[in-house]
Formats: C-alpha cells, structure tokens, sequence
C-alpha cells in the first residue's frame, strides 16, 4: 500500500513544516544579513558585495566600549536577577502551596503590559521630581549611593543604574519560570532523605536541590543575558550618551545612519560573541549537569 510505504518517512514529513518555517524566516535573512555585512557603498549610490572583511575590524575598533557596555550590564543584570529570581522560585516551589498558581501568575503579570510601558514607568519612578528620589534626598541616602557610584550628581535616572536596574525588572520572569521548572520536578523525597543525611535544611539545599536546579539556572540565565545585551529601549529611554549599548548603535546605524554593511557587521560580531559566552558558561556549569 502506498501508505505503507511512506510510513518510514513520517517523521521526516512532519519535520518539513518546522524546516520551512526555519529555512524561510531564519536561514534566508541570516543568508542576507551575512552578504550585506561584505558590502561597501553607500546608501544613495547603492551597495555592492565585495567581500569588504573590513566592515568587521571597523565595527571592533569604533564600537569596542558598546560591546563592553552591553556585556558588562546584561552580565550585571543576570546577576541581580539570579539573586532575586531563584528565592522566588524556589519559595514557589517549595512553599506556595494552594497559592502557587497566584504566585506564578504575579510573575508574569507585567507581561500583560507592553516592553516600553514597563520601561517608560521606569522614567516615572526615578525621575528628579519624583518621590522615590525626594525620599533619598530627604533621608541623606542619595549621598550614600553617591559616594558608591549608584547615583550621581542625585540623580537615578539617566544613569547605569536605572538602565541596570529597568533591565533586570523587565527580564526577571525569564529567570523564574524556568528555575521554578527545574525546582518543581525535584523529588521531595530526595530533599527529605537528604536532610536526614546531611543533617539540616542548609546542607540539603547546597548538596542536592541547588545541583538539582542548575539546567533551570542554565536556561534562565540565558533568557535574560541574550536579550539583555541586543536591548536599546532600556538605554535609550532611561539613559544617556555614556550608557548607550551596543544595540542602540546597530538600530542608529539600520534606521537612522543607513550603514547596513556596518550594521549588519555588528549585528554577526554580538552573535559571535553571545555564542562564546554562552559555551564557556555552560562548561563552567557542567554539561553533563545540565544533560539530566
């Protein structure tokens, strides 16, 4: 029958949709992007493909402090939310009980609100005639975070920390949700036996739930880092000249400067170097952890 003979190419059949889709929306501008960082020329007089190598030494010698930038407040952002994002997940977890499912939906909830909404509040909370900046003025804790380069001159806004700061509020969920994952499928039982064993709550966490957790650490660090080094809202909106990323130059040198090889250059260099990032992280976690 003809059926039964295309049965042992189902599966393959089945991959054709997803393979489309990928060929189509990811190798094709891929394919594009790649050719137009070898171009030369210019936008009025048109570009040409010429294998201009060029593009890229240019894009590291001129851009080197936004690629430095960004790496440095993504890595400073997966940082604090890690900090902030795994006693939440794991007190979900472990200690939500019938208001687990609340707890979960209050994670996600500022995503029922757009990105630059959620950004733009940002300008409100830190802004110079706000409260939270009179209050700090007013307790003599502004002079504090001045001496400790979290605010200057008595300002948040237009400052590192208030692009740090608006980052990580708005990726945090993508650092929660998988850690609660992870946390979630650990075998209490193994938590118990471990406390017997290790002789406390301390030691059990150290030795068995934190070990246990690393693939949904591994993810969400990964869901806030990437994004978090191509953003241009944060830095745009709530920064100023000193905090521009490296995001904001490819999105200046797509739609405003018209520079496409230039920009598409960066664009295959942020890739690179997200790639590096991402390898020599997963193998100071351990793979064969994050295997399991």
């Amino acid at each position: 029958m003809p059926f039964a003979r295309l049965r042992p190419f189902l599966p393959y059949l089945l991959l054709l949709p997803g393979l489309a889709w990928l060929a189509i929306f990811f190798a094709a501008p891929m394919f594009t992007l790649a050719q137009s960082s070898l171009e030369e020329g210019a936008f009025e007089t048109g570009f040409r493909f010429t294998w201009n190598w060029s593009n890229y030494s240019d894009a590291i010698q001129e851009f080197d402090t936004q690629f430095l930038r960004s790496f440095r407040y993504a890595g400073v952002a997966t940082l604090l939310a890690l900090v902030m994002g795994y006693p939440l997940a794991y007190v979900i977890a472990f200690r939500g009980g019938p208001l687990k499912n609340y707890l979960l939906f209050m994670v996600v909830l500022p995503f029922f609100t757009t990105y630059l909404i959620r950004t733009l509040a940002w300008q409100t909370i830190m802004s110079d005639e706000g409260q939270v900046v009179s209050a700090l003025q007013t307790t003599g804790v502004m002079e504090v975070l001045d001496a400790l380069r979290i605010s200057q001159d008595g300002r948040l806004l237009a400052t590192p920390t208030a692009v740090v700061t608006a980052i990580t509020y708005n990726y945090l969920p993508f650092m929660v949700l998988p850690i609660y994952v992870s946390l979630e499928r650990i075998d209490r039982r193994l938590v118990e036996a471990a406390q017997d064993l290790y002789g406390g709550p301390l030691r059990a966490f150290r030795t068995v739930v934190f070990p246990l957790s690393l693939p949904g650490v591994f993810a969400g660090s990964l869901l806030t880092f990437i994004p978090a080094v191509g953003d241009f809202v944060n830095a745009r909106l709530l920064g100023n000249p000193n905090t521009s990323m490296i995001g904001n130059v490819i999105q200046s040198r797509f739609l405003v400067v018209l520079d496409y090889p230039l920009a598409a250059a960066i664009s295959f260099i942020l890739m690179a170097l997200i790639l590096v990032a991402v390898l020599i992280y997963a193998r100071l976690l351990g793979t064969e952890d994050l295997a399991g």
